[in-house]
This record gives structure tokens, sequence and C-alpha cells, in this order.
């Protein structure tokens, strides 16, 4: 069961979350061993700082939680380095601050996606159209630069199949809480070795889905290429006894992705919202 967390306690989660990504190698991305796509390490430590606090406030509604992070976000660095991470995070922060004690997160966070809001859809907008990600084009139903007529989940049920974020929404998270979480404590009861076990986890969702982030950007056949070489990486890092060994093969992989100007970044999203989750469930 989920005890009742104070803000202070989640906003430390979700920075240490935020941080467990960064530190662990994830070709394509921004990371402790290679910055990358006019980004630096610090531009995302910056993030995590600026956005841990506000996100995690309490008396505050899941649109306003995202936009008051995509705002203290902008506002601390000037470009779009965590808004897949703050969409993701929101619901879970909310459900982790709220609801009856006796529930589990699960339980608290189909309980946050059932109650979503009109005015949580108006926010989320906002804060999407002020993040300015990269391959944002137009949709014919529910854009985002239009003031939106439904609730936040009406929204992402609506955009579930051309990104995965959205498909979270409309799948009560279910990337998140089962795929990743078992990725995760699997890869960590082989290795002992936390930084290992998110590049095992973000190996993992990059072979899984093709990333909706490079489908955006470059379409479905670039982002099905990363798909399957993800895969090849990805099973031999998981046979390996000692994955540092493995290390020079993930580099050289990061240095092809970031030439070809590929940033896998729903993958990486998708691994900090799942280390968010399993410290919560956890505690």
């Amino acid at each position: 069961m989920l005890n009742k967390f104070t803000s202070d306690e989640v906003a430390r989660y979700y920075r240490a979350a935020c941080i467990a990504e960064l530190q662990a190698l994830k070709p394509g991305n921004v990371h402790l061993f290679a910055d990358g796509h006019g980004m630096t390490i610090h531009d995302f430590i910056k993030s995590a700082d600026a956005s841990a606090v506000v996100i995690s406030q309490s008396g505050l509604g899941v649109g306003e939680r995202i936009y008051a992070a995509v705002e203290a976000t902008n506002k601390a660095v000037g470009i779009n380095t965590n808004l897949g991470v703050i969409l993701l995070c929101a619901p879970l922060i909310h459900a982790a601050l709220n609801g009856e004690g006796k529930l589990t997160l699960q339980q608290k966070l189909l309980n946050v996606l059932n109650t979503l809001t009109v005015g949580d859809a108006v926010l989320t907008s906002k804060a999407i159209v002020l993040a300015n990600p990269a391959g944002l084009g137009q949709s014919d139903v529910h854009d985002v630069r239009l003031h939106p007529k439904v609730t936040l989940l009406e929204v992402m049920h609506s955009a579930q199949y051309k990104d995965r974020i959205a498909w979270q929404y409309a799948n009560q998270f279910a990337d998140i809480i089962g795929f990743g979480i078992k990725c995760y404590n699997d890869a960590w009861e082989k290795w002992q070795n936390k930084a290992w076990a998110t590049t095992a986890l973000y190996l993992n969702f990059l072979g899984k889905y093709p990333d909706t982030h490079v489908v955006r950007k470059y379409g479905e056949a670039v982002a099905d290429i990363v798909r399957l070489e993800a895969q090849e990486i990805e099973a031999d890092f998981k046979s390996a006894d000692n994955p540092k060994l493995l290390q020079k093969s993930l580099m050289n992989w990061d240095v092809s992705l970031k030439k070809r100007g590929i940033n896998p970044g729903t993958s990486a999203d998708l691994t900090v919202a799942t280390i968010l989750a399993q410290t919560l469930i956890g505690n």
C-alpha cells in the first residue's frame, strides 16, 4: 500500500529520478558521458532543480502542476528539456499526494486520470505551446494551439496512437507501472547497479516501440530503424555479466545517433517516470 507523501518527499523523489536518468548511459540522449543536440547535462540538472518544487506543490491540479513546471524550466534554461518528463510525472505526483491512504499508487492514478478536467487540458496545452517541442505540428482533433473543449484525458485518448506519452494517459500508464518497473527491477537484481539498471530500462523502451519523438521529427521508417538497432544493443547488454564491457558499443551507438540528429526523447521520458513510479511504490 502507498502512504501519503509530503510535497518535500515527492519533490526529492522526482529530482532523484531525473538525476538517475542523467547518470545512466543512454545512447542518443544527453547523459553524464556526453552532451548532445545543443544541450548539456547542466541544462537538465537545472531543469530538474527548477521543476521539482513546483510540480510537487500541494493543492494544485494536474494541469497546474504541468504548466508551473514547464514555466519554471523555461525560466531556468530557456529550452525544452523536460516536457515529456513533466507530462508523465505530474499525474504520478498528484496520485502520490492525494487520495485515500489505503489505495495503491495504481488505484490512485486511475482516479486521477478519470477526474482530469477541461481546465487541466487548457493549462497543459498552454504548457506544450510554451515548451514548443520539436516536431510539434497541427492536429485536426484537439490541436494544442486551440482552446480545448474536452478533458485532458480525452485529449490524450485522441493522440495516443501517435504519441507514447499520450498513450500512458489513455492506458493507465501500463508501460510504466507494468513493463517498465519489471525491466528496471530485473536489471537491478542482476547487476545491483542503478545506472546500469537505468540503461537497461531505456534500451528496453527503445527496442519495444518506435520512439514517438523520433517519429515526429524523422518519420516512422527512421524510428523503426532505431528500434531495431536498440534491440541488437539490448540483447548484448542483457546477456552481459559485466555491462561495463558494453560501454564502448553503447558510446559508439551514441555517437552514431547524434551524428544523425536522432534523440530518442520519449524513451528517456518513460525512463524517468518509471524510476519515479518505482520509488513511490517502494516507499
